[in-house]
């Protein structure tokens, strides 16, 4: 894999929860995910990481401690790091691209 294309397609699936696996290129501090989440995803409490994304399929419901926002194919997602938040999926799947800080 050279630093220019990151070929997810060769990356072996990782499954560190019910309903969620992700393929991840870290580099430099920072961490590039093709994430898929279920309806079986639960987060076990709030996430307080920063993510930016772009999600490729399905829908999902983020909760800002509250405030309920949806988000489809093709939306961008900017949540900065320290905001509260919860992830539900309301369609079978959801398929995002995440960038992150290591």
């Amino acid at each position: 894999m050279g630093p220019y294309r990151i070929d997810f397609e060769a990356m072996p699936w990782d499954t560190p929860a019910v309903g969620v696996r992700f393929k991840t290129y870290e580099h430099n501090g920072r961490r590039l995910r093709l994430a898929e989440f279920t309806r079986e995803f639960v987060e076990p409490d709030w996430c307080t990481k920063g993510h930016i994304g772009y999600v490729l399929e399905g829908r999902m419901e983020i909760d800002f401690d509250g405030k309920l926002l949806t988000f489809g194919p093709g939306d961008g997602l900017f949540i900065r790091l320290g905001e509260k938040h919860t992830a539900k999926v309301i369609t079978d799947t959801a398929k995002v691209i995440l960038v992150e800080d290591v």
